[in-house]
């Protein structure tokens, strides 16, 4: 139900992990994610820890649904000298091909503890339905 959509997104990872790069807003980091089918309804976490939920942005256009955080520095006044950083800031984004079979229009989001949780709804088209067989004899229908 859900597509890749970049064959090279893993290499562009690893290399902004290697080369420790901070994500734009024209060159986003790659945010991890879970996906999975729960019953009528598809379910994609995204790991974002530390960012405010106001910073999410989240749009499907036509089938494609694009989530676009940006994780920014903390200010801890003056003084303060770091001694490390290792949390990855800046702009991280992820794009999912839907298909047809899931109703982007029932999309709901909630973040939670550093996850934001996506359920869409399977569209109404794509559930199993019983098909009712008729007789062109004129006898009652069945339901298969």
């Amino acid at each position: 139900m859900l597509m890749r959509t970049d064959p090279f997104r893993e290499l562009d990872r690893l290399t902004q992990q290697f080369l420790n790069t901070t994500g734009t807003w024209s060159r986003p980091t790659p945010m991890p994610l879970d996906a999975y089918r729960t019953g009528d309804e598809y379910v994609i976490c995204f790991d974002l820890p530390g960012v405010d939920p106001q910073a999410i942005d989240i749009d499907v256009e036509r089938n494609m649904l694009t989530v676009k955080a940006e994780r920014r520095p903390r200010q801890e006044g003056e003084g303060v000298k770091w001694e490390l950083s290792e949390r990855p800031l800046g702009v991280f984004s992820r794009q999912v091909m839907l298909s047809d079979t899931l109703d982007p229009e029932g999309i709901t989001a909630d973040y939670d503890s550093g996850v934001l949780t996506l359920r869409i709804p399977v569209a109404e088209k794509a559930k199993p339905r019983k098909i009712a067989i008729g007789h062109s004899d004129g006898r009652k229908q069945i339901q298969a």
